[in-house]
């Protein structure tokens, strides 16, 4: 995720990165441009009378109705893409403060000594590596020491099945009583909770007739625009129709990139940070 100071407004309009939609929109706002031209040019030189200015008066209130419908089906999409983004960090939260009770109740357990504990520490920040690398379609590449999870279709899993075994397998030795099992339940279960929360966000993505009819509408939208003002705007339409599509195809874009929030682009939740601290923490409180 871009760092960044949010009361440092002015440098942001200046501030270009690799992921500005601009560069990606680039060739299709030249594409439009030189479309408005030509509609621009054909209106002025063959069709520029006055029956054509009051059709199209006529036409650009139904066309206002048009941009007003396609504000309110682009604030939907973006609240839609932020919702699933703002539940994705909230599940990374609750897998930090999870990860960090369990550790602590382990921890005060009598009875443990220093490599027990540590083990459940390794399994704890290992969980949360293999999750991230397991939203992003990837495998984690330093689980050779365990072949258990390296060689596991489900990564997360097989560590919490490994988390799992231990706790009982220390009833088993006496080490843990039934009791204290039960208090520790709650903790292990919501790591797979949180695992399953992010995989729903992540296999579920906005409906594809919804994805489909906002971009038809976006690009009508756009390409009416030169038709219905190059009457009464001239030549000034080229410049005005490509910063529309500029603002109404980055908005989708944007949209687009942040309604996946596990994929690692830069607007992205920071997954790898964020288990790297899950993972510091958890080995802090039971150090190896």
């Amino acid at each position: 995720m871009i760092a960044y100071n949010p009361k440092a407004w002015f440098t942001f309009i200046f501030r270009l990165h690799r992921s500005e939609t601009l560069s990606v929109l680039g060739p299709l706002l030249w594409a439009v441009a030189a479309y408005s031209g030509l509609i621009a040019y054909l209106e002025s030189t063959y069709f520029l009378d006055n029956d054509l200015r009051t059709h199209t008066q006529s036409v650009s209130a139904m066309y206002s109705l048009l941009g007003f419908t396609l504000s309110l089906l682009l604030v939907f999409r973006t609240n839609t893409a932020y919702d699933r983004w703002w539940e994705g960090r909230k599940q990374w939260g609750t897998l930090t403060n999870v990860s960090r009770t369990l550790a602590s109740h382990v921890a005060a357990l009598p009875g443990l000594n220093r490599s027990e504990s540590a083990t459940i520490g390794d399994q704890l920040g290992t969980f949360a590596q293999t999750l991230q690398y397991h939203l992003r379609n990837e495998r984690h590449p330093q689980l050779g020491h365990m072949p258990s999870w390296d060689q596991a279709e489900h990564q997360p899993l097989a560590v919490h099945q490994s988390l799992t075994q231990t706790l009982h397998s220390w009833v088993a030795q006496g080490k843990l009583t039934d009791s204290q099992l039960l208090l520790l339940q709650p903790e292990i279960s919501a790591l797979l909770d949180v695992c399953g929360a992010c995989e729903r966000i992540k296999t579920t993505p906005i409906p594809f007739s919804y994805s489909v009819f906002l971009k038809k509408f976006i690009f009508f939208y756009v390409m009416l625009f030169p038709v219905v003002y190059s009457t009464s705007m001239g030549y000034a339409v080229v410049p005005v129709t490509a910063f529309i599509l500029y603002v109404l195809a980055s908005i989708e874009l944007i949209a687009e990139e942040i309604e996946d929030p596990f994929h690692g682009d830069p607007n992205d939740l920071p997954t790898a940070e964020m288990a790297d601290k899950i993972e510091a923490t958890v080995r802090g409180v039971l150090p190896q």
